[in-house]
C-alpha cells in the first residue's frame, strides 16, 4: 500500500510539473500577442526586433562586467579590512608606489572600456541605419495624442487617442490601448519619421528597442523590424505636459496580407485633409481625474 501511495504521489508530482511547464510555454508563446508591462516584472520586455535583441545582449554583457567589478572591489575591501586592520597589522607598510599594481589598475579599466566600445559602436550605428527601409511612416506627437501618416501607402493619416475607462473593451489595456493603433507588417524594415507639432515628446516602444525624441520643427528617424504578429505597447517618454501619462503608443503587427487588406480599408476610412498633414485636428482635453479608479 505504501509503495502504491508513493507511486501515486510521484505521478501527481510529475503531472503537476508538466502542467506548470506547459503553462509556461503557452504564456511565453502568447506573450508576443500583447507586449506590455506586467505586475512584478523584472528585466526587459521580450525583444521582438533585431535592435531590441542587440540591446539586450549588450545589457547582459554590461551586467557581467559590472558584477565582476563589484566582486573584485568587494574582495579587495575585505582583504584590507581583515589583513590590514590595526589589531592584526599594528605597523603599517610605508610603501608609496607599486609599478605592477599601477599598471594593472590602469590597463584593466582601459581593456574593459575597449570591450564595451567594440560592442556599443556597432549597436549605435545599427540604431541609426534607416537606409533600405521597406516602408516609411510618420509619427507626430501632439498634446496629448499621436498622429500617423503613411506616405508609401497613399498618403492617408489618422489620429490615435487613448481609450478612456468607459471605452475599454475586454481585450483592451487600461492607459495603453488607443482608438486607432499604429499598424505595420511583420518582417519588414519600417522607417519611422518622428516629429512634434507643439512641445517635446518621445516615441518609445520597449519591446521593439526604440525610443526617440519628437522635436518641433525637426525630423528624427528610427527603425524596427517586428518578427511576429501581435500588439506592442509604448508610451510618450518625455514630460510634455498635463496629459503626458495619457498618450500611449499601440503598434499592431500584421502579416503582409493582413496589412495590405488593412491599408485598403484605411485608405477608404481616412482622408488626408488639404496638402498639410498638420491641418487643424480635433482637440481633446485630458485631465488625470478622467482616468482615476
Amino acid at each position: 500500500m505504501r509503495n502504491s501511495r508513493n507511486t501515486t504521489s510521484t505521478r501527481s508530482g510529475v503531472l503537476a510539473c508538466l502542467v506548470t511547464a506547459a503553462a509556461g510555454v503557452i504564456a511565453s508563446a502568447g506573450s508576443a500577442l500583447a507586449q506590455q508591462p506586467r505586475e512584478w516584472e523584472l528585466g526587459f520586455q521580450a525583444a521582438h526586433s533585431p535592435i531590441a535583441r542587440q540591446m539586450h545582449e549588450f545589457h547582459t554583457l554590461l551586467l557581467w562586467i559590472i558584477g565582476g567589478v563589484v566582486v573584485l572591489v568587494l574582495g579587495l575591501l575585505l582583504i584590507v579590512v581583515i589583513r590590514f586592520n590595526q589589531r592584526v597589522n599594528p605597523t603599517p607598510s610605508k610603501t608609496t608606489h607599486n609599478t605592477l599594481i599601477e599598471i594593472v589598475w590602469t590597463a584593466v579599466p582601459v581593456l574593459l572600456l575597449v570591450i564595451i566600445a567594440i560592442q556599443s559602436f556597432p549597436l549605435l550605428y545599427a540604431t541609426d541605419d534607416t537606409v533600405d527601409a521597406d516602408m516609411t511612416i510618420k509619427a507626430i506627437g501632439r498634446q496629448w495624442y499621436w498622429s500617423y501618416e503613411y506616405p508609401d501607402n497613399g498618403g492617408f493619416g489618422f489620429d490615435s487617442f487613448i481609450l478612456r475607462d468607459d471605452e475599454l473593451g475586454p481585450d483592451d489595456v487600461r492607459l495603453l490601448s488607443v482608438s486607432e493603433p499604429f499598424v505595420v507588417p511583420v518582417g519588414k524594415k519600417i522607417r519611422v519619421i518622428v516629429t512634434s507639432s507643439d512641445v517635446l515628446h518621445s516615441f518609445a516602444v520597449p519591446s521593439l528597442g526604440v525610443k526617440l525624441d519628437a522635436v518641433p520643427g525637426r525630423l528624427n528617424e528610427l527603425w524596427f523590424e517586428i518578427d511576429e504578429p501581435g500588439i506592442y505597447y509604448g508610451q510618450c517618454s518625455e514630460l510634455c505636459g498635463a496629459g503626458h501619462g495619457f498618450m500611449p503608443i499601440e503598434v499592431e503587427a500584421k502579416s503582409e496580407e493582413a496589412f495590405n487588406a488593412w491599408v485598403a480599408e484605411a485608405q477608404a476610412r481616412f482622408a488626408k485633409v488639404g496638402d498639410d498633414f498638420l491641418d487643424t485636428r480635433p482637440v481633446t482635453v485630458v485631465t488625470a481625474d478622467q482616468f482615476a479608479n
